[in-house]
């Protein structure tokens, strides 16, 4: 091999290798103290594109499970506000239970109408006020409203909450049909005659079916000695104001006449008759007079159940709304489990691409710190092997 001075390769040589050395060793170090082994996408371009759409779906993930879990602290103000709702239902179905007793005067019945206006009123305060962060609940504006709980577009869970103030549980405008009374009578008995009140027939029917058996009672009544000569001349009855010019025409009619008269002396106490003979039954509901309350009252019997029918109505409505929510609350606390699991997972697989095995890398790192001082040492003896060209000038 020629002796030369103006290349130094051996120099050289070990000069480029050391700077390889140097430059993966600059690599380990930012490695070791980032604790990432990309730093920038020429480490690892495939790597820095797959980690960065891993760590957007791991944001997302994070998020969405917050975003769940606001939506089941959301539904906890609803039920909670329901729950609150049962109570105040559960105590107006107790109180018309009570007010539909008839051993309740009407002060009492008063009372129980004053509660139950007031618990009526706390339902529409409650279903106007419950908010969550500014969003009316029970007010029936909460509709189709989406829970987003995905790292991407349109992973939703739809919500709905019904209205819950009294007019839509029914507790306004309570109609119910008023009961009517049911009647039977004892028989009538009047001038030697005995009547049975017919109830399938009308009033009317019944006084001249009375007043037909009354006429024909007096008729029976009549005798021929009965017959007289009236004062003023002629033939007739007394007390009964026709008068006939022949003994004979007065027979002919005086029968007649007499039930006439039996007739009209008891027409006018008819109905006095039909009253003291009616006797009043029990009370039958269905087909009386319908009426409609404003608000829940306890008034009367009818009035009463229609109340406690309203109520118990209410009070279903009210639980099928909270079943609703409940079962939604379930499945959101599932989902955010479910979105835990995948972010950590997606997670893990985002760390293996982009941080870095400190054991291996510190290996490495020892590794190119060794061949780094060897290098230094070559890097000298190299320089050192042209000082034997001086020794050819001595």
């Amino acid at each position: 091999m020629a002796m030369v001075v103006q290349h130094n390769l051996i120099a050289m040589n070990s000069n480029r290798q050391l700077g390889v050395i140097t430059g993966s060793q600059a690599k380990s170090a930012e490695k070791l103290s980032s604790g990432f082994q990309i730093n920038r996408a020429a480490d690892d371009a495939a790597g820095l594109k797959i980690s960065e759409k891993m760590r957007s779906q791991i944001r997302g993930l994070d998020r969405a499970s917050t975003n769940a879990q606001d939506g089941i602290s959301l539904i906890q103000t609803a039920e909670g506000a329901l729950n609150e709702a049962h109570s105040i239902l559960q105590r107006m179905n107790e109180l018309a239970v009570q007010g539909a007793n008839d051993t309740n005067q009407d002060i009492d019945r008063d009372a129980i109408n004053e509660e139950l206006a007031a618990l009526t009123e706390e339902l529409d305060r409650i279903a106007e006020t419950t908010q969550f962060n500014k969003q009316e609940l029970l007010d029936g504006t909460f509709k189709d409203k989406k829970l987003h709980v995905g790292a991407n577009a349109n992973q939703n869970i739809s919500i709905s909450i019904g209205k819950m103030d009294a007019q839509t549980l029914g507790l306004r405008n309570i109609s119910y049909t008023k009961g009517t009374d049911t009647y039977s009578y004892n028989k009538i008995n009047y001038l030697g005659v005995e009547y049975t009140y017919d109830t399938t027939a009308s009033a009317s029917d019944n006084k001249g079916s009375f007043l037909s058996a009354v006429k024909q009672y007096g008729e029976n009544q009549f005798d021929s000695s009965m017959i007289h000569m009236q004062s003023q001349g002629g033939y007739g009855l007394s007390g009964v104001e026709s008068v006939y010019a022949t003994k004979s025409d007065a027979l002919t009619s005086a029968a007649s006449l007499l039930g006439i008269k039996y007739a009209d002396a008891v027409s006018g106490d008819w109905d006095d008759l039909v009253s003291a003979a009616k006797v009043k039954g029990t009370t039958v509901g269905g087909f009386g007079d319908v009426i409609t309350e404003s608000v829940p009252k306890v008034d009367n019997y009818d009035i009463a159940n229609a109340t406690l029918n309203t109520v118990q109505n209410a009070i279903n409505r009210v639980s099928t709304q909270r079943s609703a929510l409940g079962a939604l609350q379930n499945r959101l606390e599932h989902t955010v489990a479910n979105l835990d699991n995948v972010a950590e997972n997606t997670q893990a697989a985002e760390s293996r691409i982009r941080d870095t095995d400190m054991a291996s890398e510190m290996v490495e790192y020892s590794k190119n710190q060794i061949l780094a001082q060897a290098g230094q040492a070559m890097l000298a003896q190299g320089n050192q092997a042209t000082q034997g060209v001086l020794s050819l000038l001595q």
